[in-house]
């Protein structure tokens, strides 16, 4: 991934700008729908960019916008996106941070790394790779995949942005018939879409500055539409999660009041205070946070999505990669209950071996049941196995087909045993708890993004 940065432009900010909270977004799509060039429009257009930073793209007289985001060599050369590369700018009401995704299916791995983080994903779609004269057109298959990755991935706001139409015959009927076909394969696929609009990468229409008339659309730009989309709202509401990151240890203390080691992290879902009862995972050990800590060490409380440091009552074996959760809660229980059956106590986030799982996988390999991985869950490792194989989705039909493996870069669902129990919980009740990597015991590689049901 390229390290290297556009410095933006400073502007004297406003307390709008100083409070409103960044969005992070990528654009993804089919190989050549011009991602790199929308990205170097909206950091042109909005000023965002240096004179020399310009001269340091120029192509044959000509600025190459696509030059602004690919930065290696190997980009450069051919032509293309490999890797993700992100930028920053901000406008006086917002600030972003853009994700430039790679279109070619061979590197849709990198794909899911930057949709896996983002509030909005602004899909693509190259007008002139259509058959944008047929109402029943049929769209590209990399606009299908990321469309539906996006949506598994909970990326909150997902915007179509319909490029090119400055190169055919009638931009309106174009716009009004890939439009209609995005909705009814967004309604089918169960996305919400919260907007399409025409814009020319090239020439700027619609990127920032609005172009009014131009194929039919009366709305905003995208940049306009960007300012207003909401960030993805934290998992708050449910239980205690906090996968342990680091732990800091100031054992030479004469203080044992209470544990001599601080675990920082970030809290995955509900919120964590002085007195909050927690769990440790694996070991079951209890306790009670005596400190929560900020990034310069002040007590305060903490909620989803904020990082933080936690000190216990009392010291614990407590290691990278294990969980801090809310303690167990008290069963309810009935007088027809057997207390031989009935638990005395519920756990706020139940530990399990065996979970069931939509998986995107990206190996270059087909996905083998029996092969054994290495699998993250938070920042915890352990060993998994894929037992079996339910099904593969059809991108293109979105029907679920019966299969025994499954071919890269496709999505399925399968069933996966843990070589130890972790707190797993739905994807969509929570992202942090929910989600998990496969990598390859041999090479390393990611081999899958795993999404728990």
């Amino acid at each position: 991934m390229t390290t290297d940065t556009l410095s933006a432009v400073r502007t004297p900010a406003n307390d709008n700008q100083r409070t409103a909270s960044a969005l992070r977004f990528i654009t993804c799509g089919s190989v050549d729908d011009g991602k790199s060039t929308l990205i170097g429009r909206l950091l042109v257009d909005s000023k965002s960019v240096l004179q020399d930073q310009l001269a340091g793209v120029q192509r044959s007289g000509e600025t190459d916008l696509a030059l602004l985001t690919d930065g290696l060599s190997a980009e450069r050369e051919q032509g293309i996106t490999i890797d993700v590369a992100y930028r920053y700018f901000a406008t006086e009401t917002r600030k972003f941070i853009i994700g430039d995704a790679p279109g070619h299916e061979q590197y849709t791995r990198n794909m899911v790394t930057a949709a896996s983080s983002a509030d909005a994903a602004v899909v693509l779609v190259d007008a002139t790779k259509l058959d944008w004269q047929n109402p029943q057109l049929a769209l590209l298959p990399q606009t299908r995949r990321h469309s539906l990755l996006a949506h598994l991935l909970r990326v909150h706001s997902l915007v179509f942005a319909i490029n090119k139409l400055d190169a055919v015959a009638d931009p309106a009927l174009a716009f009004a018939n890939i439009r209609n076909a995005l909705a009814t394969f967004a309604q089918a696929a169960g996305i919400t879409v919260a907007a399409t609009i025409p814009v020319s990468a090239l020439k700027g229409w619609n990127v920032v500055i609005s172009h009014p008339d131009w194929a039919g659309y009366q709305g905003p730009s995208l940049l306009e539409l960007l300012e207003k989309l909401p960030t993805t709202p934290a998992d708050a509401g449910q239980p205690l999660a906090f996968s342990v990151q680091w732990v800091e240890k100031f054992s030479a203390s004469a203080d044992t009041h209470q544990g001599r080691r601080i675990f920082w992290g970030r809290v995955g879902t509900g919120d964590v205070a002085v007195g909050t009862a927690v769990q440790i995972l694996p070991s079951g050990q209890r306790a009670t946070v005596a400190q929560v800590l900020d990034h310069v060490r002040q007590p305060v409380a903490r909620g989803a999505g904020q990082s933080a440091g936690i000190v216990l009552d009392r010291e614990v074996d407590v290691s990278r990669g294990d969980w801090i959760i809310a303690a167990p809660a008290p069963a309810v229980t009935h007088a027809a209950d057997d207390d031989f059956d009935t638990p005395s106590e519920r756990p706020a986030w139940p530990a399990t071996r065996e979970i069931t799982a939509t998986i995107a996988w990206m190996d270059n390999e087909p996905l083998l049941p029996g092969r054994v991985y290495w699998a993250l869950h938070g920042r915890r490792w352990i060993k998994a196995k894929v037992r079996k194989v339910l099904n593969r989705l059809d991108i293109n039909s979105l029907e679920r087909q019966a299969a025994e493996q499954l071919e890269p870069n496709a999505i399925g669902r399968v069933e996966i045993s843990l070589q130890e129990a972790i707190p797993a919980a739905a994807f969509v009740r929570s992202r942090e708890l929910g989600s998990l990597i496969l990598v390859d015991t041999a090479s390393n590689s990611t081999a899958a993004a795993v999404l728990v049901e």
